[in-house]
């Protein structure tokens, strides 16, 4: 079968949802035993997000082969329980830059360039690459930002002329829009989305499937004045209601059947049966009444914008559903943190989680929290630049070592914990340690309890490493070093003795923790909690 590409817009406003509802279609066809892929279009003219503050795009999130992309990647990979790639992250500013370069090399033989055909003709490229290197049955393609946006129109275009050329029949367009509500009647506003309709249509392009998000069902008759007004069968008309969980919108979609329309459309002679019994075993552990409560405090210096941990979140999430734990998340300004009210802030948490992060701004109050954990024997999970700040609390307050410092902060510290590393693989933020390694864990140790394996294999996004010089030193004073990279002994996991539970963790290992794969580290961090009152 050639792969059937469903290409997924939002109109109206942004931040619609529609990544979830992207990745709740690749859910729904991931149970049918489909082949699938997916692929997200960002309009921005950055190359990539790992320049960006998270205040801008939420968490740069890494996939295996060590792409910087946005976090919808995130959300793919959680729904479809797949591995993405570099393939699946296409940016305007990679298109521009990959462009120019071959111009400035002189590959278009002294041709004017232009939008169309060389820009359109690259986006193209992106989606017959990931369609040659991952075969898939189905391709599901976001359009990020809103319909009308400029930044948006190349990648429109492309796909325009590309369904011609790929088959008409082998495109489906799923468009997302609001129903909006007047506030004074509670009349429910179609006209929003008949705009946006109109705006795509103008552009050459006329969706197959409209999905409505809304605060509560639509009523046949607004399901039949948008079939009117848009144009469109109301058989094809979704309605994406708000839930408590993401992870409820499959079904949502499903049962309203969704999966029908997509079947007719692509006109697939013995299309696969199917179910979502696998899913809804999930949802269950969602759902079921938890016999534990827990309180969590994330401390990170991004604290503003719940996005820029959602990997973290989503991860802390699904552990607590496996485990049976109901779970409250409270972000803390870790810049807000001082000596002082440390014990007023963070003493009604069961457990605390220290996040990674960039930059010298907020790594003395994370030690200082990596302090009141260690002594105050919270369960603590610390990653990246976390696991960093626990190893140098140790340094400076337990080693007395009082100018212990990485290189990051000052290279001409007398102690230096962290060094910096040149590595070959270079992101346009600079040199980093990307993607996925492979790590050995030490026998005896809470690692190894965790794991239950010898041999494991996570994600990393980081540029300085821990200095091993320096490991006998950390041995002598209650830190064990469980985890070394196989490669090249880099110090990937690190506890504290004589704890319930303090781990830290130079990976990201919320970036593999998954609905059906749920990763040890986060389970154990809930199960932690059961036992601390």
């Amino acid at each position: 079968m050639k792969t059937k590409i469903i290409v997924v817009t939002g109109g109206v406003y942004s931040s619609l949802g529609k990544g979830i509802i992207a990745s709740s279609i690749g859910r729904i066809l991931t149970e049918f035993n489909y082949n699938v892929s997916m692929q997200k279009f960002d309009p921005y003219l950055n190359v990539d997000p790992g320049t960006m503050s998270p205040y801008q795009h939420g968490e740069v999130f890494v996939t295996s082969d060590g792409a910087e992309t946005d976090l919808d990647l995130g959300n793919y990979e959680r729904f479809i329980d797949r591995d993405l790639s570099k393939f699946s992250s296409v940016t305007s500013g990679s298109i521009y830059y990959e462009v120019i370069t071959d111009e400035r090399n002189g590959k278009y033989d002294g041709k004017t360039v232009q939008v169309v055909p060389h820009i359109v003709l690259k986006i193209q490229e992106r989606i017959t690459n990931l369609i040659k290197k991952n075969k898939p049955e189905f391709l599901i393609i976001e359009i990020g930002g809103t319909i009308g946006d400029i930044e948006s129109i190349p990648f429109i275009e492309a796909l325009r002329i590309f369904s011609g050329n790929y088959g008409r029949k082998n495109i489906l367009f799923l468009h997302c829009s609001p129903i909006l509500k007047v506030n004074a009647n509670d009349e429910l506003k179609t006209k929003p989305t008949q705009h946006s309709m109109k705006s795509l249509r103008n552009l050459g392009i006329t969706p197959n499937i409209l999905i409505m998000r809304s605060d509560k069902d639509l009523d046949d008759s607004t399901i039949q004045k948008l079939s009117w007004t848009c144009d469109i069968d109301k058989d094809n008309i979704f309605v994406s209601k708000d839930c408590k969980s993401i992870y409820s919108i499959p079904k949502m979609l499903y049962d309203q059947g969704i999966i029908k329309s997509i079947s007719k459309y692509f006109q697939i002679k013995n299309f696969k049966k199917g179910s979502l019994t696998k899913w809804n075993k999930f949802l269950e552990t969602v759902q079921n009444e938890k016999k534990y409560k827990a309180k969590i405090a994330i401390t990170g210096k991004y604290s503003g914008l719940a996005d820029s941990y959602m990997s973290v979140i989503e991860s802390l999430k699904l552990a607590s559903y496996k485990v049976g734990v109901e779970i409250e998340i409270d972000l803390i300004d870790i810049t807000k943190i001082t000596k002082d009210n440390i014990e007023k802030k963070l003493s009604m948490y069961n457990a605390i989680l220290i996040p990674g992060g960039f930059g010298e701004r907020g790594i003395k109050e994370k030690i200082l929290v990596s302090k009141y954990c260690r002594e105050k024997k919270v369960p603590t999970l610390a990653i990246c630049l976390g696991m960093q700040a626990t190893c140098l609390d140790i340094a400076i307050n337990v080693m007395g070592k009082k100018d212990a410092n990485s290189e990051e902060f000052n290279k001409k510290s007398d102690y230096i914990v962290f060094n910096e590393k040149t590595y070959k693989n270079k992101s346009f933020g600079g040199e980093l340690r990307l993607g996925n390694k492979e790590i050995e864990i030490v026998d005896n140790t809470l690692a190894s309890k965790i794991y239950n394996k010898k041999n494991i294999e996570e994600r990393h996004r980081h540029r300085y490493i821990f200095n091993n010089e320096k490991i006998s030193d950390f041995e002598k004073n209650g830190l064990i070093f469980s985890g070394f990279s196989k490669k090249d002994s880099v110090v990937e996991i690190v506890e504290y003795e004589n704890h319930p539970f303090y781990i830290g963790v130079q990976f990201h290992p919320e970036f593999i923790s998954r609905p059906n794969k749920i990763h040890p580290i986060f389970e154990k961090f809930i199960e932690s909690m059961k036992q601390k009152k």
